[in-house]
């Protein structure tokens, strides 16, 4: 049995066809791939800012990155803001980055069947978010999320160039998954 190949292929280059376009009716496909993920009760804590490069939406978002990935994330077609409300009607909600996370890899799949590259980044500044958008107290920004079109690794800054080449790599299932008791692998090697 073979993983999904959705699954397989993902990952997340740095490098972004600086002409490409995602158009909105494709960035709507992916945000709904997005609102139909699993969350703790249904609380779909989700939340979303979609800017497109050249709009002031993509400027502000892009404004928070941390300087290391500007240098990069400008090229992508599409900023987004992934953000969590962590309360509603009823009073605070539980676990809302597990459905963030659910969420954003709905997104990130539905991206890679559409053959768009997608990249997840914690380097940025929450503060300057909140304050660009005037984010509600119960909204907390926690990933922003360049999608776009894969692009020519020779564009990147030359530090960047090795680590987009570099093959992708991942623990063995006998470092991350244990029964019995913690560290006693539930599938040790063949």
């Amino acid at each position: 049995m073979d993983v999904n190949p959705l699954i397989s292929q993902r990952w997340s280059p740095r490098a972004f066809d600086g002409a490409a376009e995602v158009p909105t009716s494709t960035m709507r496909v992916l945000l709904e791939a997005a609102r139909w993920a699993a969350s703790h009760g249904n609380t779909q804590p989700a939340r979303f800012l979609v800017g497109y490069r050249g709009d002031d939406t993509f400027e502000r978002i892009f404004a928070a990155l941390r300087p290391g990935n500007q240098s990069w994330a400008g090229r992508a077609s599409v900023l987004l803001v992934g953000a969590v409300a962590e309360s509603d009607e009823r009073g605070p909600m539980p676990n809302t980055e597990f459905g963030l996370g659910l969420a954003v890899q709905n997104l990130v799949l539905q991206a890679v069947e559409l053959g768009l590259v997608t990249h997840q980044i914690g380097g940025f500044t929450p503060d300057a978010v909140r304050e660009a958008f005037g984010l509600p107290d119960h909204v907390r920004p926690v990933v922003v999320i360049a999608v776009g079109v894969l692009g020519d690794a020779e564009e990147l800054p030359e530090d960047l160039r090795d680590r987009e080449r570099r093959p992708r790599v991942r623990k063995p299932l006998t470092e991350t998954v244990f029964a019995g008791h913690w560290g006693n692998p539930a599938f040790p090697n063949p």
